[in-house]
């Protein structure tokens, strides 16, 4: 069932992941299995309201990272206490499917993920109850593709895994069977 041309990470959700929750929830269709939807990165960029250039610099870093052309998020509101007028560039965000979402979700879990410093494991409470998966990164540097002499600021992302299962079990499970690295 293997195809050279799919991701590993796929293959692998196609020939063992998939048939183990089968078992382990003992569902009655196959169609019922939890998968991966999509994986949204989202990196809010505060100094945007002073420099325009923050936002793209941190859009094109995505870009890099993703391997996907971000969308320039625009604040909804004005906020004066933030400086901060409706229509102004806050941020850059990024949503990825099929096969674009199954190599990041490779390279996070097997490049970027062992390069954070002190790292002991994703929190495994950080669910919504929903089966999405939601975790925050404090720099881009742990990313190969982002040069190290290239960055002006070090920035932080969230990164949202949304899956089809009904609960979080279900989810826990999945992201476990992707070889997610949760804390014991």
């Amino acid at each position: 069932m293997a195809d050279s041309t799919m991701p590993r990470l796929r293959n692998a959700y196609e020939d063992k992941i998939r048939a183990s929750l089968l078992e382990q929830f003992g569902y009655k269709n196959p169609m019922q299995v939890p998968k991966l939807d999509k994986i949204v990165i989202n990196m809010g960029v505060g100094e945007g309201v002073q420099d325009k250039k923050k936002v793209t610099k941190a859009a094109t870093e995505i870009a890099a990272i993703a391997g996907q052309k971000p969308v320039v998020t625009i604040a909804r509101k004005s906020i004066a206490g933030f400086k901060l007028r409706e229509g102004m560039p806050i941020g850059a965000k990024v949503t990825l499917r099929s096969k674009r979402m199954y190599e990041f979700l490779d390279r996070l879990i097997t490049i970027a993920m062992p390069r954070v410093r002190d790292f002991q494991g994703v929190n495994p409470k950080s669910f919504d109850g929903n089966g999405n998966y939601a975790m925050g990164l404090k720099e881009q540097l742990v990313f190969p593709e982002i040069n190290y002499d290239d960055v002006d600021q070090v920035r932080g992302m969230d990164i949202i895994i949304c899956t089809t299962a009904t609960n979080d079990d279900e989810a826990r499970a999945l992201l476990a069977g992707f070889d997610m690295p949760f804390k014991q």
